[in-house]
């Protein structure tokens, strides 16, 4: 898996960037112990893959 951008990773997913940024809230403290940071506008590919999994998203 790649980095991606948050915008792109919503897309993805089929919802908005408010949506996806609450989705990110949820997990706040699990992706930052992935190396998210809160201000990062591209996800690092450990946090891609857990956010897949976790949304069921389709890539």
């Amino acid at each position: 898996m790649r980095s991606m951008l948050k915008s792109e990773l919503a897309a993805a997913a089929g919802v908005s960037r408010d949506t996806f940024r609450r989705w990110l809230q949820s997990d706040r403290d699990y992706l930052q112990s992935l190396g998210l940071k809160p201000k990062a506008k591209m996800l690092p590919p450990r946090v891609v893959n857990y956010l897949i999994d976790k949304y069921c998203i389709d890539l």
